[in-house]
């Protein structure tokens, strides 16, 4: 299993950070140009059990994603488990914490296998850039928005 984890630091309450994350649209305003985001159950509604299904298209590759929130302990902890998804596992953690009055630590951890035991162990070093990509993004994206309002 590999690991890949981001902090950041927000200006703006705990609750206004977990609910973000809790607005399925924000998906789509976080995600990196280049990477399409279109929710497939919409009107979506996070609870635990619940099944979140998107898709996903970057350099014209669509991939189905079907995630299913494994535990939301508000306004803490949000945690996701792909059913479905390029990956053999993936379990992602978003962890919110209350720094002083208006300053909050987002970090997100994620924990996922990769399909191919060894040979696709060998792509890991890919895998891992992408996610630092992915999540710089989404971290400044999520940063400018919050601390806007």
């Amino acid at each position: 299993m590999s690991i890949y984890e981001k902090t950041s630091l927000v200006e703006c309450s705990l609750e206004a950070l977990y609910n973000f994350h809790l607005e399925m649209e924000n998906l789509k305003a976080i995600s990196p140009k280049g990477i399409k985001v279109t929710l497939l159950n919409e009107g979506f509604v996070p609870k635990e059990g619940a099944i979140l299904r998107l898709k996903t298209i970057k350099n014209f590759i669509p991939i189905i994603w079907e995630v299913r929130i494994e535990k939301m302990d508000a306004p803490n902890l949000l945690v996701d488990v792909a059913m479905k998804s390029p990956f053999k596992s993936w379990k992602h953690s978003h962890i919110f914490t209350q720094i002083d009055e208006n300053l909050c630590e987002l970090k997100d951890l994620v924990e996922y296998t990769l399909p191919f035991g060894f040979v696709g162990s060998l792509f890991n070093f890919f895998v891992q850039y992408e996610l630092r990509s992915m999540f710089e993004f989404r971290h400044l994206i999520t940063k400018q928005i919050l601390e806007e309002k």
